[in-house]
């Protein structure tokens, strides 16, 4: 872990049920740092997570919580909203190669809402992490 930078004005904050596995598997799909973790009683509540000049807090909120993906296993209405491949409540990231990131990402498991494409904004794609949660990574 590294020292924290000053935190930006705005930094998502999402919610795992295995906070601890999904630090370490943003680090690997994703290439994000670990600058911080916290844990009470051997298990972890809390990760800040680095993507290049942007943070992102991760946490477990408690054992009532359920993922987006076991949420849409529960619920047909959940399960509706994700039908589509667009990012749900999802965080947005840019990165130096989208190409190799996707390939990167793909190999580490992440499940694609589609292919690299080429917006008008500029090359994107689009991805499910370990838990259900989306993620936009754009071409910087």
């Amino acid at each position: 872990m590294t020292e924290a930078a000053p935190l930006p004005d705005v930094v998502p904050m999402l919610s795992y049920e295995d906070c601890a596995a999904a630090a370490d598997w943003l680090a690997e799909a994703f290439g994000f740092e670990e600058v911080e973790r916290f844990d009470e009683d051997g298990e972890v509540t809390h990760v800040t997570m680095r993507a290049g000049h942007g943070f992102v807090f991760l946490g477990k909120p408690g054992a009532s919580y359920v993922n987006p993906k076991h949420l849409r296993e529960q619920s047909q209405a959940a399960a509706r909203m994700y039908e589509v491949p667009w990012v749900v409540d999802g965080v947005w990231v840019q990165v130096d190669d989208v190409g190799a990131h996707f390939d990167h990402a793909r190999a580490a498991g992440a499940q694609p809402l589609g292919e690299v494409e080429d917006e008008p904004f500029g090359r994107r794609y689009r991805v499910e992490d370990l838990e259900g949660h989306r993620w936009m990574f754009v071409q910087r």
